[in-house]
């Protein structure tokens, strides 16, 4: 599995790093009313190849619009769609989001109390995704909130994050957190 760390569980605004403490993506969202028109963009690290500029450049990745009475939207690849287009809700009161992923597989976010799963969306039901949320260390060992992803997901990771920041953010919502 591909592990990556959270430095906080406020996905609109974290930095997600690898097993080597390297970030690799970045969520930043100006404070604002939830809801009414903020924008959570998400940025990736841009490879470097002047070997002696040790700063961390990042391309934008894409954008989460946010609208609470009306559909949501993702700002991806020179793209814009709603989310109710892309990732529409699915069973008993919108548990779960459903996608296309760019190797045009179905998808399920499940969103759980407390955790989101992301698996395909066929028979198989094969889990590719789950998050961990931190620990504070008083039962087991102390831990930062964690998301695990399948390496046979890799080729789409892209996708995997900007779509748990947004199944993620709803289901603090609905949990009210």
């Amino acid at each position: 599995m591909i592990l990556f760390s959270l430095s906080t569980e406020h996905v609109r605004n974290t930095v997600i790093t690898n097993e080597q403490s390297q970030i690799i993506y970045k969520t930043e969202t100006p404070f604002g009313l939830a809801g009414v028109g903020s924008t959570t963009t998400i940025h990736k690290i841009k490879p470097n190849d002047d070997q002696y500029d040790m700063q961390d450049q990042f391309d934008v990745l894409g954008e989460i619009e946010w609208h609470r009475f009306s559909s949501s939207k993702f700002r991806y690849g020179g793209t814009e769609v709603e989310t109710k287009e892309f990732i529409p809700k699915r069973g008993l009161w919108g548990q779960e989001r459903v996608f296309i992923g760019p190797d045009s597989r179905p998808y399920r976010w499940d969103l759980k109390s407390r955790v989101v799963v992301l698996s395909r969306d066929d028979a198989s039901r094969t889990e590719v995704a789950r998050f961990h949320r931190a620990t504070f260390g008083i039962v087991g060992r102390k831990r930062k909130a964690m998301l695990e992803v399948s390496p046979e997901v890799a080729h789409m990771m892209d996708t995997v994050i900007m779509t748990f920041i947004y199944v993620e953010t709803l289901r603090k919502d609905q949990d009210g957190e």
